[in-house]
């Protein structure tokens, strides 16, 4: 799908989002009706009006450790922002930001699974693997939503 942040490309399998691309066109077999499901999910995450996501997904793939920071992920509320360290510490390894970082790079259904709410110590900007850009529009988005949520 065409997107505010540039294309975007789904792989569904069996109804459920395995996979997210920047830059690449969607890619699913069959089910014309999850297809359907997941560009509404994705056009009213970027026109403001959706903040959680209703399609269902799976995270396939990835190390233990990668899936447990990929739930760490998926927690952070709309809106909001962790850093890499605090997901580290959450996992019970403080020293391990760095691998954090690389977990959130290899998370295979990025925007679904927020990995663009993870930033660098004091809220700096840093690594994305649709580039910091990209990374950027979707927080100012977020923070815009919320806060037109918040004064109404």
């Amino acid at each position: 799908m065409d997107s505010p942040i540039g294309p975007l490309g789904v792989e569904l399998d069996a109804g459920t989002v395995i996979g997210v691309r920047f830059g690449a066109s969607s890619a699913w077999a069959g089910d014309a009706g999850a297809g359907h499901r997941v560009l509404e999910d994705l056009a009213g995450y970027f026109a403001g009006t959706l903040t959680d996501f209703r399609v269902p997904f799976e995270l396939r793939g990835g190390s233990e450790f990668e899936r447990a920071v990929w739930g760490q992920i998926a927690a952070i509320p709309y809106g909001e922002m962790r850093t890499y360290g605090a997901i580290a510490t959450a996992l019970g390894d403080p020293g391990a930001a760095r691998a954090v970082g690389t977990a959130c790079n290899r998370n295979p259904v990025p925007v679904i699974v927020p990995c663009h709410r993870v930033v660098g110590a004091g809220g700096k900007l840093v690594g994305f693997g649709g580039g910091l850009p990209r990374k950027r529009q979707l927080l100012e988005l977020e923070a815009r939503v919320a806060l037109e949520r918040a004064w109404g």
